[in-house]
């Protein structure tokens, strides 16, 4: 009996790997910090570039910067697939694993966008290529609510389940954020004179604005019942 209580307060395995998620999403913030103080006061973001191609207009350049932030993410983000993997198929689910995962992923993904926003590098002159700031705030904002909703359900034991504009919200933040972290390559070599904010890219940011405020709506809808008093 005691042996199995202790094995209850052991963290399991997709929660360690959720913390080590989280604690990369807060090296990569100091980091990103660190990098862009320094380079106010001794500029070389900007001559940190790698060609993909030759081509006069810089299209198919990538900031090294970049390109390590993006190497980051994309290891965070396979944890988040890893993590949730080995707990569904080894029955290692845990109310801390499911407090930790959505916080991981916010932290993660929320804190990049809005680094995104910003004009960093002299590449982004070029097509004028950020991640939308009012997207950002929506998104931001429409996870405030709903993760409200969801502490509001826990209290009353109500489950609220994931639906699949949640994940597909998810699918395109991570495509969204590759691309500008890309400096939208591919897609600049033929949209880079396209009307600003009507690229490729942007109309991924969009996409998943979209995918982000209906999948908000579908959970205020389908779990009003936690906002009643009788609930």
């Amino acid at each position: 009996m005691n042996l199995e209580k202790e094995k209850s307060k052991r963290i399991n395995l997709p929660t360690k790997i959720t913390i080590a998620r989280i604690v990369l999403a807060i090296l990569l913030i100091l980091a990103i910090i660190v990098i862009y103080i320094v380079d106010y006061f001794n500029p070389f973001v900007n001559q940190c570039n790698l060609k993909i191609l030759n081509d006069p207009n810089n299209l198919a350049t990538v900031n090294y910067i970049n390109l390590i932030i993006l190497g980051v993410f994309l290891v965070a983000s396979f944890t988040d697939f890893l993590d949730g993997f080995i707990a569904r198929k080894y029955n290692l689910v845990s109310d801390l694993g499911k407090f930790l995962d959505p916080l991981a992923d916010k932290m993660l993904i929320n804190a990049i966008m809005i680094f995104l926003c910003f004009n960093f590098s002299s590449l982004n002159d070029v097509t004028g290529l950020r991640f939308p700031f009012f997207c950002v705030i929506l998104m931001i904002i429409r996870d405030l609510i709903v993760d409200s909703m969801r502490v509001m359900a826990s209290k009353k034991g109500i489950v609220v389940g994931a639906n699949i504009f949640g994940k597909l919200k998810t699918v395109l933040q991570m495509v969204t954020i590759t691309l500008v972290l890309l400096n939208g390559f591919p897609f600049n070599l033929f949209d880079y004179n396209f009307v600003t904010f009507a690229h490729i890219t942007d109309i991924f940011a969009y996409l998943t604005t979209i995918a982000s405020l209906v999948s908000g709506f579908i959970y205020l809808k389908q779990n009003k019942s936690v906002f009643s008093n009788n609930a």
